[in-house]
């Protein structure tokens, strides 16, 4: 309950201080199993635009672990179905909490695997979580405000979803396959950002 007022709260502020999004390729995002959806990072607005895009599908997310000492903080993010990560060094439940939520059919799991100086081991992980919860993956793109002064300068938002993909363990001809299926995601966020961009998603 206290997500999907996070939610449907966070719709209406976007939509009063920054108009509609645009959103495209919605019907990509799976309906009857749970999957994990990973998008480039620009700013604290992905995860925003993102989740709101998305919905009424609900997601677990990583965040690190200083935010949940601040008690207010803390109240909110794991209503919103957060778990803490050390960023230094991740461990085990980093992989384990969103695999259990795949496997457990729970929740479906955000992550941001780029845009950071951790963006390979990240995209590594992503695959891993998918893999291990035998969960597809959809990729999407945000493009829009990057600060709250964009968003009150009504900087048009986009979401985009792409084409979901499943993990394999093993692929003829293919030594790397984490490598492999780090490409293919790559390579779904250039191509969603370039159709965006032109409108022709």
């Amino acid at each position: 309950m206290f997500y999907n007022f996070i939610m449907v709260l966070l719709k209406i502020l976007i939509r009063i201080l920054n108009g509609k999004t645009s959103v495209y390729g919605k019907e990509n995002i799976p309906e009857d199993e749970k999957f994990v959806l990973v998008a480039p990072h620009h700013s604290i607005l992905d995860p925003v635009f993102i989740g709101i895009a998305a919905y009424p599908h609900r997601f677990s997310f990583m965040a690190k672990q200083e935010l949940f000492n601040i008690p207010i903080l803390n109240w909110i993010i794991r209503g919103l179905n957060a778990f803490p990560v050390d960023r230094k060094k991740p461990g085990v439940s980093a992989i384990k909490t969103p695999v259990n939520y795949l496997k457990n059919n729970e929740l479906n799991v955000l992550i941001f695997p780029t845009g950071s100086r951790y963006s390979t081991e990240l995209k590594g992980g992503a695959i891993t979580i998918a893999k291990l919860g035998k969960s597809k993956i959809v990729p999407a793109v945000y493009s829009g405000p990057l600060t709250i002064k964009d968003l009150l300068l009504r900087k048009k938002a986009t979401v985009a979803f792409g084409q979901p993909f499943e993990i394999k363990r093993k692929i003829e001809g293919v030594d790397d396959v984490n490598a492999y299926y780090s490409e293919v995601m790559q390579n779904s966020f250039d191509a969603l950002e370039e159709n965006a961009e032109k409108n022709v998603i």
